[in-house]
């Protein structure tokens, strides 16, 4: 009884030596402060480039010039049904919940 510890420490030690080392410890934490950092030497943006797909220079400037007068517009709303009818919408229940007597 008394060898038993012993030898299940040494197998385990012996199972252990068997693991393959794994080469690319840490690399997760080297690649996100690589992402992190800024670039030194930046290569110029032409400006038709730097526009964001979709933005309007002048519909921004606008909107925040009615934003610092308070005259906000309110977004209109819309319907999103298509008009053919079923769904039901689920939930259910309803009532009033059960008494714990």
């Amino acid at each position: 009884m008394r060898f038993i510890l012993p030898i299940a420490i040494a197998g385990i030690g012996l199972l252990a030596g068997c693991t393959p080392i794994d080469t690319t410890l840490g690399d997760s934490v080297k690649t996100d402060y690589a992402l992190q950092t800024i670039n030194p030497d930046p290569k110029p943006v032409p400006a038709e480039a730097a526009v964001m797909e979709g933005g309007s220079g002048t519909q921004a400037a606008t909107a925040a010039e009615r934003y610092r007068k308070g005259a906000v517009k309110q977004p209109q709303s819309q319907s999103t049904s298509a008009g053919s009818g079923g769904g039901s919408g689920g939930g259910g229940g309803g009532g009033s919940p059960p008494s714990s007597n």
